[in-house]
């Protein structure tokens, strides 16, 4: 089996690569086929940011950009997509100097207001981050500067929390991400862009068979694939997939790429739920649900940094079972169904908690895919919390992440939904702890008895993140920390701590 070549634009002209593995990272072709050693290499895994690339693709005749690791990123899934690495912001030809300053002033503009701004701000030490951190910026500066929306501190904190800098102490990048738009601007030029990648699209074959890196365009070729090759490897944003590249040194023969098939891409408003496509990334999928509860926001914030999930899905995390993914604890809470898909036998659905059999094992067939998730719209008496416990409160692992919802009318509890993460061998529902708190009236004594109930409801293992002991106490008290919220009194939380500018 073969690859197709791999085809992307970058500074205004397409790039062919042939022979590329299907399981070759793209940093791997920046820094060893294409010379682009600006792109560094830190951790391999997508935690520190440095090998940070922008991509660009065309959503709704729109170019959409996205800060994404490259280190974990397969080369073939960015085809026929723009790419920018730190190497091109002052070089591409099409990104250019806007507003009305004189021709030799402009033409005399050397550095992006990325770059501009990192060294005016003082924003790099030893440098090896500098990349990464530029180039999250780029992205910052397109989404937002571009379209008249400030940067504030908070903006900037929460979209910088995927770059890591062992020097500066954040303070002077912060800074920069704050000054970029009061330098001279910089545009791309999307128009052409747009031109460029639709010639690119259509340069390229449809077809899949006897390919080593497959990917479909619509879930019926998707599922007819998977049929074909049940033991190629599944990938979506490979935010775990390709730490088993980089870390455990595996090797896919073949690879299918769910990305790509347009039913998977989407998001469906449906008058009693939300349909998540599988394909959606995790930014736009948690935009999808903070629209409908806005408290989620600094929870899905700190799911992982924003270049994992400008690259990670929703049904790739679900899909994946991992004990310690934040998204499934929540999904069970709001009380979530998937819908499996095979060609041979249609879709199925069935609640979330209900797809895992064991660690990271599901009820899934050879043939079958995770192709949505459902979602129900809120209730009038529900209240929801989410709660995430690490080490580290941006970019990191949850040792503990629980999620409570529970709807409340005349002083009793309803209904209750209860989703735990970092407790068990999959994620897990607090069903003991549900009935220890429904038809109850919601009382300080009722919140503390189901606090016990929760603590003895599951055995957690004591590992590197944290002990056994630390996540049952952690559980109990989060539950008795809700009893507390819903009374009013304000969350204990560093989101309650003011951002200074001076820190």
């Amino acid at each position: 089996m073969t690859t197709q070549p791999l085809q992307f634009l970058r500074r205004g002209q397409p790039v062919a690569l042939g022979n590329v593995p299907p399981d070759r990272t793209l940093l791997e072709v920046l820094r060893e086929d294409l010379g682009c050693t600006g792109t560094k290499e830190g951790c391999g895994e997508g935690d520190c940011g440095a090998c940070t690339v922008v991509l660009g693709e065309e959503r709704d005749g729109q170019l959409h950009y996205s800060a994404v690791n490259s280190c974990i990123r397969l080369a073939h899934s960015v085809n026929g997509m723009a790419l920018w690495t730190v190497e091109d912001l002052a070089e591409d030809p099409l990104i250019q100097p806007v507003g009305d300053a004189p021709a030799a002033a402009r033409q005399a503009i050397t550095l992006h207001p990325a770059q501009e701004a990192m060294v005016q701000c003082h924003g790099s030490q030893c440098g090896f981050c500098t990349p990464g951190f530029v180039m999250s910026l780029f992205g910052m500066y397109q989404n937002h500067v571009c379209h008249g929306e400030p940067i504030t501190r908070e903006l900037a904190q929460e979209e910088l929390s995927g770059n890591l800098c062992r020097c500066t102490g954040y303070r002077p990048i912060l800074d920069a991400a704050q000054q970029m738009a009061s330098l001279p601007g910089m545009a791309v030029n999307e128009t052409e862009v747009l031109q460029k990648l639709k010639l690119l699209a259509q340069d390229q074959s449809a077809q899949t068979a006897n390919l080593s890196y497959i990917a479909p365009t619509s879930q019926a070729t998707l599922l007819a694939a998977r049929a074909a090759h049940p033991g190629a490897q599944i990938v979506a944003g490979c935010t775990d997939v390709g730490l088993w590249v980089t870390k455990l040194h595996k090797q896919h023969t073949q690879v299918i790429d769910v990305t790509r098939a347009a039913e998977l891409r989407q998001v469906a408003q449906h008058a009693d739920a939300l349909h998540i496509g599988a394909a959606v990334s995790l930014t736009d999928a948690f935009a999808a649900l903070t629209a409908q509860w806005p408290q989620l926001h600094r929870f899905a914030t700190r799911f992982a940094g924003l270049p994992v999930r400008n690259a990670g899905t929703l049904g790739g995390n679900v899909a994946n079972g991992s004990p310690i993914g934040d998204s499934m604890p929540l999904l069970i809470a709001l009380r979530a169904q998937v819908v499996l898909a095979s060609q041979a036998r249609g879709e199925r659905q069935l609640p979330l908690e209900d797809l895992y059999t064991g660690y990271r094992q599901n009820v899934m067939a050879p043939d079958e895919l995770l192709v949505r998730t459902v979602v129900p719209r809120p209730s009038a008496q529900e209240q929801l919390r989410a709660y995430k416990i690490s080490k580290r409160f941006d970019d990191d692992i949850s040792a503990v992440c629980l999620v409570l919802n529970l709807d409340i009318a005349d002083g009793t509890v309803q209904r209750a939904s209860i989703g735990a993460g970092g407790v068990a061998a999959t994620p897990a529902r607090a069903r003991q702890t549900e009935a220890a708190l429904v038809g109850q009236p919601w009382t300080e004594a009722t919140a503390q008895r189901a606090a016990t109930v929760l603590q003895a409801e599951f055995s957690p293992i004591s590992d590197m993140r944290a002990s056994g002991a630390y996540r049952r106490a952690v559980l109990g008290n989060l539950l008795q920390r809700y009893w507390l919220e819903s009374q009013g009194q304000p969350a204990a939380s560093l989101d309650n701590l003011p951002l200074e500018a001076t820190v």
